[in-house]
C-alpha cells in the first residue's frame, strides 16, 4: 500500500461516490414526486371533479390531473384528503376487528343457523366467519410446519425458508420497501393502489352521501337554511349519512323477511359502520360544539358581550368561531371526565353507578356503539346535554348574576386584544405560558389538595345527613375484610391445593381493580334515604355554587392588585391577573399546608426547617436568576441582532431593542433549546442539564449549576454579543472607512459572523467525509481481506495465549 494514494484513484472514487449520490438523489426525487405530489394532486383534483356537479369535469379530468395551475394549494389540499382516507380505511379494519373480537349485535347473528330442507344442515357461514376460520388455519400451519422440524439447525431453518432472519427487520424492509426507500421501484405499484383506494372512498364515503343529502334537502325545500349554516358540505353529508342509515337499516329488514341472509348481513354490517361514524360525530363533534356555545352564552355578561355580538364573529369567521366554541367544549368535557375519575377514587363504589367508569377495563366505548340500538344512545345523548347545561347554569350562569348583584363594578372581565400598558401582550403571554403555568400545573400537590377537599366535604356532609355509609362506606366492615385477608391467605397456603376458579377469579380482580374501585360495595340505609339524598344534592349544589363564586373573584381580585403596582392603573388582560392571582394563592396555600405540617414537630424543627428552606430558596433565586433571567435576555438578544433586526429594520432606520421582550422571547428559545439538547446525543450540555433535572429543588447544587452551566453559557453568549460589537464599534472605525460602511458593518456583522459559523461547520464536516471516502478508496483498492482469531484462555500452568490477526490473501 502506497503512502499516499494517487490522485488517479482518487478521482476514481470520487467520481464513484458521485454517481451513487446522484442515482440516490433521482430515486429519491422520484419517491418524494410520487408520495407528495402524484398521490395528494391526484386525490385533491379528482376530489374537485366529483363535487362539481357537471359532466364535462369528468371528460377533462386527465387534463385537469396534468394541470400546473395551483400546484401547491392543491397538494396541500390533497394531503388533507389522504389523510382523511386513510384515516376511514383505518378505522373500516379496526371496526371489522371490532366485530369480529367483540361479536355482532344479537339482531344481526339471529336466524344465522336455519335448517335447510328439513335435515340437520346449515345455511352457509357468514362472510366474516369464514374469513376468521381460514385466517386461525393459515396462522397454524407455519407452526405445524415448524414443529416438524425441531430436528433442523437455525441456518437449516433459514434455508428452508421456515424461519425468517429478523425478524422487526423484515418488517421494516417491507415499509421502506412500500415507501420506495430501498431503492426498488416497486413502490410504483404502491402508488397505484393508493390512488386507487383514494379514489374508491371519496367516492363511496364522500360523493354518494353528499348528493343523497343534497337531493333529500332540496327536495324537502331546506336549501335556504342550510347554506345559511355555512358549512354546507358537512351539514348535507350528515343528512346523506342519515338517510343511508336509514335506507340500510329497511333495506335489512326486507332481506329478513325474504330469508336473504347474505344480503341481510352485508346490509347490517354497512347499517353498523355508518351508524358508528354518527355516533362518533356526534360523541366527539356536536356535543362538545353544545358544550362550547352554551358556556359561552351564559358567560356573555361577564365580557359585557351580546348574542349579537357572537352572530357577527360567526358571520366574519365561522370556521374559527365554531373551531374555538368546540375547542372549550372539549376542555370543558375532560376537565369534567378527570373531576369524575377524582371523585371515584373518594365516593364509595356503587355511588356513581348513573355515570360510566372510564378505568372500567371492561367499558368500551365502540362495543356500546355497536350494540346498544339508537334510542338508548339518543337518550344517553340528552341526558348528557342535560346535566353538562345544567352544571354551567349553576356554576357560570348564576355566579356572574350573584357577582353583578353584590360587586357591581367588578366585572366585565377585560379581555381586550391589544392594550396601551407599557407590558407588551407577546411579553405577558409567553410569560404565563411558558413561566406561570407549567411551574402550577407540575405541582403534584394540586390535585391531592382537591382530592382532600373532596373527601372532608363528604366526610362533613356524610354525618350532617348520616349518609356516611352510603358515601364512603362501613369503615369497620372494610377494616374487618382487611383482616380477614391475611388469615384466608394462609389457610390457602396449608392447604396447597391449587383451585383453577380462583386462580382465574383472583386474577380478574386484579384486572378490574386497576385505576380505581370499581363495582358495588354494600351500604348500610338510613331512615328518609330520599329526603337525605334530596339535602345531599341541595348540599353539593350550594357547594358548587360557593366555590365558582371563589374561583372567579379571588384570583383576579389578587392578580389586580399586584399588578397595580406594576402597570398603575392601565387595563390588562384579565387571563394574565387571574394567572397571576392564581399563582399567588397556590403559594399561599402550599406555604400554609407546609407549616401546618410542621407544627406537631416543634419550634425547633420549625426552625431548622425553615432555614433549610430560606437557604434553599437563595439558591433557587441565584439560579433562577442566572438561567431564567441572564441567559433568556442574551439569547433574545442575540435573537434580536442576528435575525429579526437585519429582517425587519432597513439600514437607513435605526433599531429600537425592548429588554422585556427580548427576555419573553429568549424564555422560548432556551426551553426550544433545552428541550432538543435532551433529545440529541449525548454531550456536556446534555450532561449538565440532566444532572440539574435530576437533583431538582430540594437538592440544588449551586456551585454545581454555576460551574458547569450557567458560566459556560453565560460566557458564550457575552462573547457572541460582544465581539461583533468590538469588531464593529471599535475596531472598523479605525481602519478610516465612511460612516456608510460603518453603519453597514454594524448592523451586518452578526448575521455576516453567523453565517461564517455554518459555512466552518459544513466545510468541518465536509473535510469529515472526504477523510472517510478516502479510506474507503484506500481499503477497496489495497486491502485485500482480513481474519479475525478468536482469543483463547488456556487452563493450567501454560497461561494465556494470544493468536495475531493475520491478513488472507486471495
Amino acid at each position: 500500500m502506497p503512502s499516499r494514494l494517487p490522485i488517479q484513484d482518487i478521482f476514481a472514487g470520487l467520481v464513484t461516490s458521485i454517481g451513487t449520490a446522484i442515482r440516490y438523489w433521482f430515486h429519491y426525487t422520484l419517491v418524494a414526486f410520487a408520495w407528495l405530489g402524484v398521490v395528494p394532486l391526484t386525490a385533491c383534483r379528482i376530489y374537485k371533479c366529483l363535487f362539481t356537479g357537471s359532466v364535462s369535469s369528468l371528460l377533462t379530468l386527465p387534463l385537469d390531473i396534468l394541470s400546473t395551475e395551483n400546484l401547491l394549494a392543491d397538494c396541500l389540499q390533497g394531503c388533507f384528503v389522504v389523510t382523511c382516507t386513510l384515516c376511514a380505511f383505518i378505522s373500516l379494519v379496526w371496526l371489522r376487528e371490532q366485530i369480529v373480537h367483540g361479536g355482532a349485535p344479537q339482531w344481526l347473528e339471529q336466524n344465522q343457523q336455519q335448517p335447510l330442507n328439513g335435515v340437520g344442515q346449515q345455511n352457509e357461514a357468514p362472510p366474516v366467519q369464514e374469513i376468521w376460520t381460514y385466517w386461525n388455519e393459515c396462522s397454524e400451519e407455519p407452526t405445524k410446519m415448524i414443529k416438524g422440524l425441531e430436528h433442523l439447525t437455525c441456518d437449516e431453518r433459514l434455508r428452508a425458508g421456515t424461519v425468517q432472519p429478523g425478524d422487526e427487520k423484515a418488517q421494516a424492509f417491507l415499509s421502506s420497501q412500500m415507501l420506495g426507500l430501498d431503492g426498488s421501484l416497486v413502490f410504483l405499484e404502491h402508488v397505484f393502489w393508493v390512488v386507487s383506494l383514494n379514489t374508491l372512498f371519496i367516492l363511496v364515503f364522500a360523493f354518494c352521501p353528499y348528493h343523497i343529502g343534497h337531493f333529500s334537502i332540496v327536495g324537502l325545500g331546506f336549501e335556504e337554511y342550510v347554506q345559511a349554516s355555512h358549512f354546507e358540505g358537512l351539514i348535507t353529508t350528515i343528512v346523506g349519512y342519515v338517510l343511508l342509515a336509514v335506507t340500510l337499516i329497511v333495506c335489512h329488514g326486507l332481506a329478513a323477511l325474504v330469508k336473504f341472509q347474505r344480503s341481510r348481513r352485508l346490509l347490517g354490517v354497512c347499517y353498523i359502520v355508518v351508524k358508528v361514524s354518527l355516533l362518533v360525530v356526534v360523541e366527539i363533534g356536536v356535543f362538545p360544539l353544545i358544550c362550547g356555545w352554551w358556556l359561552d352564552i351564559c358567560s356573555l355578561e361577564m365580557f359585557d358581550a351580546t348574542l349579537k355580538d357572537r352572530e357577527l364573529s360567526f358571520q366574519s369567521a365561522p370556521g374559527t368561531t365554531m373551531f374555538l366554541h368546540w375547542l372549550v367544549g372539549m376542555v370543558y368535557v375532560f376537565y369534567f371526565a378527570s373531576f369524575i375519575l377524582l371523585l371515584r377514587e373518594v365516593l364509595r363504589p356503587g355511588v356513581l353507578w348513573f355515570l360510566r367508569n372510564l378505568n372500567d377495563p371492561d367499558f368500551n366505548p365502540v362495543q356500546e356503539m355497536i350494540h346498544l340500538p339508537i334510542y338508548r344512545h339518543l337518550r344517553r345523548f340528552i341526558l348528557s346535554v342535560i346535566v353538562f347545561g345544567s352544571i354551567v347554569l349553576l356554576m357560570l350562569w348564576l355566579p356572574i348574576r350573584i357577582i353583578k348583584y353584590l360587586l357591581p363594578n367588578f366585572l366585565p372581565y377585560n379581555v381586550m386584544l391589544y392594550s396601551d400598558a407599557p407590558v407588551s401582550e407577546l411579553s405577558l403571554e409567553l410569560l404565563l405560558l411558558q413561566v406561570v403555568l407549567p411551574a402550577l400545573l407540575e405541582q403534584g400537590h394540586t390535585r391531592q389538595w382537591l382530592k382532600g377537599l373532596v373527601r372532608a366535604w363528604t366526610v362533613t356532609a356524610g354525618y350532617l345527613l348520616d349518609l356516611h355509609s352510603y358515601l364512603l362506606g362501613d369503615q369497620e366492615e372494610n377494616e374487618n375484610n382487611a383482616n380477614q385477608q391475611p388469615n384466608n391467605q394462609h389457610a390457602r397456603n396449608n392447604n396447597a391445593i391449587p383451585v383453577v376458579g380462583e386462580g382465574l377469579h383472583a386474577a380478574h380482580q386484579a384486572i378490574l381493580q386497576q385505576g380505581g374501585p370499581v363495582g358495588f360495595q354494600p351500604y348500610r340505609r338510613p331512615l328518609k334515604f330520599p329526603l337525605r339524598i334530596f339535602l345531599l344534592i341541595v348540599f353539593m349544589c350550594i357547594t358548587l355554587l360557593i366555590a365558582s363564586l371563589i374561583c372567579l373573584t379571588l384570583p383576579v381580585f389578587a392578580g389586580r392588585w399586584l399588578m397595580s403596582f406594576w402597570t398603575g392603573t392601565a387595563k390588562i388582560h384579565e387571563l394574565y391577573t387571574a394567572a397571576c392571582g392564581l399563582y399567588v394563592c397556590w403559594l399561599t396555600i402550599r406555604a400554609v399546608t407546609v407549616l401546618v405540617a410542621w407544627m406537631p414537630q416543634g419550634r425547633r424543627v420549625i426552625f431548622q426547617k425553615v432555614k433549610e428552606w430560606s437557604l434553599m430558596i437563595m439558591k433557587t433565586l441565584i439560579v433562577a436568576i442566572l438561567l431564567a433571567g441572564v441567559v433568556p435576555l442574551l439569547l433574545g438578544l442575540l435573537f434580536e441582532l442576528v435575525i429579526v433586526a437585519p429582517l425587519r429594520v432597513p439600514l437607513d432606520q435605526t433599531p429600537l431593542f425592548y429588554p422585556w421582550q427580548d427576555w419573553a422571547l429568549g424564555v422560548l428559545h432556551a426551553k426550544i433549546i433545552a428541550a432538543i439538547t435532551l433529545m440529541g446525543p449525548q454531550w456536556w450540555l446534555k450532561t449538565v442539564i440532566e444532572q440539574v433535572y435530576a437533583n431538582g429543588i430540594r437538592n440544588i447544587d449551586l456551585h454545581f449549576i454555576i460551574r458547569k452551566l450557567a458560566a459556560p453559557v453565560i460566557s458564550v453568549l457575552l462573547l457572541s454579543l460582544c465581539v461583533p460589537y468590538i469588531i464593529a464599534s471599535g475596531v472598523v472605525p479605525l481602519l478610516g472607512v465612511t460612516a456608510e460602511m460603518q453603519n453597514l458593518v454594524q448592523r451586518r456583522i452578526y448575521p455576516f459572523l453567523l453565517m461564517v459559523v455554518v459555512l466552518m461547520g459544513i466545510l468541518s464536516f465536509q473535510v469529515r467525509q472526504f477523510k472517510r471516502l478516502y479510506e474507503h478508496i484506500k481499503n477497496d483498492k489495497y486491502l485485500v481481506g482480513q481474519r479475525l482469531v478468536n482469543y483463547e484462555r488456556k487452563s493450567g500452568k501454560q497461561g494465556t495465549s494470544t493468536t495475531s490477526p493475520q491478513s488472507s490473501q486471495e
